[in-house]
């Protein structure tokens, strides 16, 4: 007789920790892992947990093991190992059976398997997890992608593990198909930004004004007691607080910088381009991991060029830079959240998923990486004002732009003047001053694009399309 509610096939780091989270939670789980030994390793460390754990060595043995309709997780490779792992396991599943990718799939992957699977007797969720091997163990933020049907069969089982804000559980049936992969996309691309605001903040004060690590990380600290308090600002105090155990230096000084991305972050750029709608701080934080990848290049051209005289930050006073700091990085992770929210808008009007901003908000308060207190204030912001444009004219953030617009301007001036780079700050406020300009200068653009391909434009006085200038005789 089937024993376990659910089953997991990949017991790697994210998908071991998951299915621990599952038994934990009071859940019978069957286990499956294409090497044996990994399987039999995972059931002899669970402890007082393999009671609700159903090792299983073979494929067929995980199947039965399960109890139908079966809800069958997938934690593999993106890409083509999870079509590989569907193709295996499609003749062995039965009628209504539950395929959930968990992965960081491609949403566009996530469509197309949906696509695929809608015709047979079998269903598929595109499942995005966030919080690392800590939230997959203990609570993570689970976004949804599938129908209700679906979702409601294992709504049971992903709601206990979630974690929960308040008592309320950050785990939400967001649309169909692709939308929980695309918002768990989008989480990254926002994590991006958050990370490089933080990197560029910490750039200005260790090179700026020679702070050590561990001073550095006191600021963090503090920071994280206000408005800035959040996971990421969190783990960068204590990372600036450790010490290398071999050398006795800094952690953070004997760390090569040369930045790793999986693909989210470029995925979110993409897709935000495809849409037309802007993604500045996304952007400039993959061009910079992009850049920080090239360090052979950067040591030659630092031989060649020489760094920027830094007098002017030396004039500054540290402790009002320090305090336009904290408000020019509140302001920037306004800009990146905005944006992200609005990439989101404009894919749930292009997939017709129907995209719920303050749930997402919601569900990424707790287990997420990017989760912070400033989420219940977009959650709360989008519940009064749905139908606005963009996170940055509601009133609640218009106050807090406002109210920052100054010391983000203070700092990304001050830093450039003193060569230090701060690309995701200095686009934050390229994206906030092109936004709030209603007379911009694309008119110039227009114009030179009608001059050399007739493309015509739109007069100030007359909006028809494709009106022409004065020049090569065009008009």
């Amino acid at each position: 007789m089937p024993e376990a509610e659910i089953g997991l096939i990949g017991l790697g780091v994210m998908g071991a920790n998951l299915a621990l989270n599952i038994a934990e939670k009071g859940n019978t789980i069957a286990v499956f892992n294409r090497t044996t030994e990994k399987t039999r390793d995972f059931y002899d460390n669970a402890g007082d947990l393999a009671e609700r754990i159903v090792p299983c060595e073979t494929i067929e043995d995980f199947i039965q093991a399960i109890r139908p309709p079966r809800p069958v997780i997938v934690m593999v490779k993106a890409g083509d190992p999870v079509d590989e792992q569907i193709e295996h396991l499609k003749p062995l599943l039965g009628d209504n059976d539950i395929l959930i990718d968990a992965g960081n799939a491609n949403f566009r992957d996530t469509m197309r398997r949906f696509e695929t699977l809608k015709d047979t007797s079998l269903t598929f969720i595109g499942m995005g997890v966030s919080g690392g091997e800590e939230g997959a163990r203990h609570g993570p933020s689970i976004m949804v992608g599938g129908t209700q049907d679906a979702y409601a069969r294992v709504e049971e089982v992903l709601t206990s593990i979630s974690a929960k804000f308040d008592g309320e559980p950050c785990c939400a049936r967001l649309g169909t198909d692709g939308a929980g992969h695309f918002v768990k996309t989008i989480h990254n691309g926002i994590e991006y930004a958050d990370m490089q605001m933080i990197a560029e903040v910490y750039g200005i004060l260790r090179d700026g004004f020679a702070m050590a690590p561990k001073e550095i990380g006191k600021v963090f600290e503090k920071w994280n007691t206000g408005r800035l308090d959040s996971y990421l600002i969190e783990i960068t105090a204590k990372v600036l607080a450790a010490d290398d155990a071999k050398s006795g230096e800094p952690m953070v000084d004997m760390i090569l910088d040369r930045a790793g991305q999986k693909g989210t972050g470029r995925w979110a750029v993409i897709e935000s381009q495809m849409m037309g709608i802007p993604a500045t701080g996304i952007e400039a934080a993959v061009a910079a991991r992009s850049l920080s990848a090239m360090k052979e290049e950067r040591e030659r051209a630092e031989e060649l060029f020489g760094l920027p005289d830094n007098r002017a930050m030396a004039d500054e006073d540290r402790e009002k830079v320090i305090d336009a700091l904290e408000q020019a990085l509140l302001a920037g992770k306004i800009g990146a959240y905005a944006q992200g929210f609005a990439v989101m808008a404009g894919a749930s009007r292009e997939f017709g998923w129907n995209l719920h901003m303050p749930t997402i908000a919601k569900i990424w308060r707790a287990g997420c990486i990017i989760r912070s207190v400033f989420l219940d204030e977009i959650a709360s912001a989008f519940d009064e004002t749905p139908d606005a444009a963009n996170l940055i004219v509601t009133p609640k953030f218009a106050e807090m732009v406002k109210e920052t617009d100054g010391a983000l301007r203070h700092v990304v001036a001050t830093a450039t003047s003193a060569g230090l780079p701060v690309p995701a700050l200095a686009s934050a406020l390229g994206y906030f001053d092109s936004y709030r300009r209603a007379r911009g200068t694309a008119n110039l653009i227009q114009a030179q694009r009608d001059f050399f391909g007739a493309h015509g434009f739109q007069r100030v006085d007359d909006p028809t399309d494709g009106q022409h200038g004065p020049w090569g005789g065009t008009a």
